[in-house]
Order: structure tokens, then sequence, then C-alpha cells
């Protein structure tokens, strides 16, 4: 099987993923630094602690979706998936469920809603487009259908105090990130099911020949997307307090765009946990930035929309050059 993974040319010190990252990097120094002069609250130890939660969460749903889009598909249904996590989690605690089974109990409905994805793209031959568009619509209806459409609350303290608090000065909800990232990036770069993943991405046919069981890979990915999207909507709920059926909306279009301005490119096999943090990170600051100076929030989707258009018209630009 072709290794899909870019190497490091002689004479170069940066391959294109590392140059990106750096770029990216320096991007977000300069925005933090611009944010920090403008700003009389930026810096401050409470924007700061705000900024990263509010990273985390976007995070875990990104990481998700990069598995899903290196195989050269899309899962459109994390936000609902976020939404209808966090209900079910609050329902079951009101029925008495003890919390770690509550959360065992909705992480499972998250591979289950992502083994449902695979079926239907892979044994029923649905666009992942379609096929997660449906359960985008679907789960959102489902969730508002078992909650009457009100919001669950009553959850216990000491769930909802875990996001609040922090260890060695840094909050848990980014210790959740730190944990999942590095075995996410360890998965994905360092395990056979890593290869896996680019070589389908690549090319499905030749993949498939070299003895790639394509179903298995794209069951897999479209879990690890949907329990990461449950993850995030436990975390969501004991950030809010609250079980609300509509959470998670434009989850989708942020964790896309984190995706691709961390280089993961629509077209399959480019991707990494890194750059798709690093995109997590530039827009949940760019959002922050905007409240801070005042900015219509309205504004917010639509800046993520055209970062959506710009990054993935370079990419269709960039592959035409190397056709």
């Amino acid at each position: 099987m072709t290794d899909t993974t870019p190497q490091t040319a002689p004479g170069r010190r940066f391959d294109p993923k590392t140059l990106l990252q750096l770029t990216l990097f320096g991007l977000l120094a300069l925005l933090w630094l611009v944010l920090a002069l403008a700003t009389d609250t930026f810096f401050t130890e409470q924007n700061i602690s705000n900024l990263v939660r509010q990273t985390s969460i976007g995070a875990l749903v990104a990481f998700g979706q990069t598995f899903v889009i290196i195989t050269a598909g899309i899962d459109l249904s994390v936000g609902a998936v976020v939404g209808l996590s966090g209900v079910v989690l609050a329902l079951l605690l009101q029925a008495g469920v003890p919390l770690p089974l509550a959360i065992v109990l909705t992480l499972l409905l998250g591979a289950v809603v992502g083994i449902y994805h695979g079926f239907g793209i892979y044994n029923l031959g649905l666009p992942p487009f379609i096929m997660t568009l449906a359960s985008l619509v679907g789960l959102r209806g489902v969730a508002l259908l078992i909650t009457n459409g009100q919001s669950i609350g009553g959850l216990p303290r000491g769930f909802t105090n875990f996001s609040q608090v922090s260890f060695l000065g840094i909050p848990s909800l980014f210790w959740m990130v730190i944990l999942v990232g590095v075995l996410a990036f360890v998965l994905l770069q360092r395990s056979r099911f890593g290869r896996y993943i680019y070589a389908v991405g690549s090319n499905r046919e030749a993949a498939r020949l070299s003895g790639v069981k394509i179903g298995r890979t794209i069951y897999l990915a479209y879990a690890v997307s949907a329990t990461l999207a449950a993850l995030a909507g436990i975390l969501l709920a004991s950030r809010i307090s609250v079980g609300i059926p509509t959470a998670g909306t434009y989850y989708e279009l942020d964790a896309i765009a984190a995706s691709v301005i961390g280089g993961a490119s629509l077209f399959g096999a480019e991707g990494s946990i890194i750059g798709s943090f690093i995109g997590a990170l530039l827009l949940t600051t760019i959002n922050n930035g905007s409240n801070l100076l005042g900015v219509n929030p309205f504004w917010q989707p639509i800046i993520t929309g055209l970062i959506i258009v710009g990054v993935v018209y370079t990419d269709q630009l960039r592959k035409r050059r190397q056709a």
C-alpha cells in the first residue's frame, strides 16, 4: 500500500504540513496581538479561561470531523449529535442512572449513530453529504421530540462543576482535549487504522486492492466522529449546566472550517489533529474577539462560511496545479 503521508524533500527544512501549521501559529499570534492592543479584556485571566473552554468543545468535534474528511467524506450531523447527547445524558440522570453509566450510554449512542452513517454510506451507497444531512435534521427532531422542546435541568452539582475546575492552572475541559487529542493523534498517525484512513481518502480502489478493508475503515471513521460529538455534548451540558435540544447549532460548520483551516482537504487524504486544533482555536479567537469588539454576533456564521469557501477554493487551485 502506498504511503500517503507527505515526506520532507532533501534540502527542505519543513514539509508542507508543518509549514502550514507554523503559518497558522503565526497568524494566531498576530490575531492575539491585535486583540490585545484593541481591547483591555482579551488577555485577562477570565477571558483566556473562557476562550480555552470554548475552544475545547469545538476542538473535540473537529477532531472527529477530521477522521471523516480524510476519507473524502463529511459529517453534517455532529451539531445535532451534540444537542441530542446533552439531553439524553440529562434525561438519564433525571431517571436516576448513575453518572458514569449515563456517560457510557451516551457515548454508545454516538457510536451507534456513527455506525448507522457507515452502513448508509458504505452498504447502501448513499453520498456522505445526504446521509449525514438527513441525520442532522432527524436527530435534531428526536432531541426536540423527547424533550418536548424544553431544556432539561437539575444536573448533579459534581457534574456541572467539572467544567469549571482547573488542574495545574489548566481548565479541566482543556485536559480532556489534550487526552483525546493525543489518543486521536496516535490513532491517526501511528496506527494501521490511521494509514487505512489516508489510503481510503487517497484512492479507494487502490486501497481495496492493497488489502484495506474499506467498509470497516469507513464505519470506524464515522463512529469516531459521532462518538467525539457525543463527548462534546456531554461536556457542553456540564459547562452550561443544562441539556438543550438545540445545542450544537452550527457546530458542523465550525468543525468543517477548523479541519480545512488546519490543512484537511475535502478531496480526502489530507488532514491532522494538530492542524484541526489550531483551526478550532483560530475560529474561537475570531468569535471571542468579535464579541469583545462589539461586532454583531450574527456575523460569526457568515465569517465561518466565507472562510470555508476561501480555504476550499484555495485547496482546489492547489489540486489543479498538482494535476
